[in-house]
C-alpha cells in the first residue's frame, strides 16, 4: 500500500509549477536578472545610435568602454547621471546593440535587485561572452545602503568576473543624498560628506547628462520627424515640452509618438 505523505508530495509535484531553467547564457543578447533566475528579455530593440542626440561626448565614451569590455580588454565600471530623461538608459541599451552589431561578444544583462548580484557573478563568471550588468535608476535612502554596492566595485574580498563590468544610471551624481543636518552634527562633517560621496568616485567612467536648451529639443524632435516621415509644427512642439515641465529627448519621442499616432502612422520603436 503506497504511503499517505508519498501520494501527497506525488500530487503536490504534479500540481505545483516546474521552476523555469536558466535561458542559456550564450544564446541572446539581453536579460534579465530577478530572483536568482536568468531570464531571455522578451525583445531587445533600441534606438539606433544616431537618433540619440546632443549627447555625443556620451556615446563615444560608452561604446568604447563597452567594445573593451567585448574584447577582452580593461574596461571601467560606469555612472550615467543626470537630469531625467535625457537619454540615460536609452543610451546604454544603444550602445549594446552596436557593440553586438559588429559581432562581439556582449550582452545586456538588467539586473532587477542589487542584492542578487553576487550570485549572478557566480552564473556568469569564466563564460565566453562579456556582460553589461545594468541597475536603472538607482538611489539610496542612506549612505549605508549604498556600502554592498561600493564593496562590489571595489574593496571587498570578492572581486567581481573580470567578464563583467557594472553599469548604473542615476538622476544624481553622488546617488545617495546629502543630508545637511546630519553633517552639521557629525563629529567630523567632512567624513560624512566623504562617506557619501565613495560610492559615486568608485565608477571609473562618469557621464553627466544635462537638461537641454529649445534649440537642442527641437533638433531631435526635427530628427526623430525626418527619420519617420512625419511633419511637425514647431511651436506645437514647444508647446508640447512646456505642457511637461522641461525639454528632452523622452519628452521629444513621447511628442513624435502623439504626432505619429494623430497621423495614422507606427513607430518600429
Amino acid at each position: 500500500m503506497t504511503d499517505p505523505l508519498d501520494r501527497i508530495a506525488s500530487a503536490l509535484e504534479r500540481i505545483a509549477p516546474a521552476v523555469p531553467a536558466d535561458a542559456d547564457p550564450l544564446a541572446h543578447p539581453a536579460y534579465i536578472w530577478r530572483d536568482g533566475r536568468l531570464a531571455a528579455a522578451r525583445k531587445f530593440d533600441p534606438l539606433p545610435l544616431d537618433l540619440l542626440l546632443g549627447i555625443d561626448a556620451q556615446k563615444t565614451a560608452l561604446v568604447e568602454d563597452f567594445g573593451r569590455l567585448a574584447d577582452g580588454f580593461a574596461a571601467q565600471d560606469v555612472l550615467l547621471w543626470g537630469a531625467r530623461g535625457t537619454g540615460k538608459s536609452a543610451l546604454v541599451k544603444s550602445a549594446v546593440s552596436s557593440v553586438q552589431a559588429h559581432g562581439r561578444k556582449l550582452a545586456l544583462i538588467e539586473v532587477a535587485a542589487m542584492d542578487g548580484l553576487r550570485a549572478l557573478f557566480d552564473r556568469i563568471d569564466g563564460l565566453p561572452r562579456a556582460f553589461v550588468l545594468f541597475l536603472d535608476d538607482l538611489g539610496f535612502d542612506a549612505g549605508g545602503d549604498a556600502r554592498a554596492l561600493r564593496s562590489l566595485l571595489q574593496g571587498g574580498a570578492e572581486a567581481r568576473p573580470a567578464n563583467a563590468r557594472l553599469v548604473v544610471t542615476a538622476n544624481r551624481r553622488h546617488l545617495v543624498p546629502r543630508d545637511i543636518a546630519e553633517q552639521e552634527s557629525a563629529i567630523n562633517p567632512r567624513d560624512s560628506v566623504d562617506d557619501h560621496l565613495a560610492l559615486a568616485d568608485r565608477f571609473g567612467l562618469s557621464l553627466g547628462f544635462h537638461v537641454m536648451d529649445q534649440a537642442g529639443y527641437l533638433a531631435i524632435v526635427r530628427a526623430y520627424a525626418d527619420r519617420f516621415g512625419l511633419s511637425f509644427d514647431p511651436d506645437e512642439a514647444v508647446g508640447w515640452s512646456t505642457r511637461r515641465g522641461g525639454r528632452s529627448g523622452r519628452v521629444a519621442w513621447h511628442y513624435i509618438t502623439d504626432l505619429a499616432g494623430r497621423s495614422g502612422k507606427r513607430l518600429p520603436f
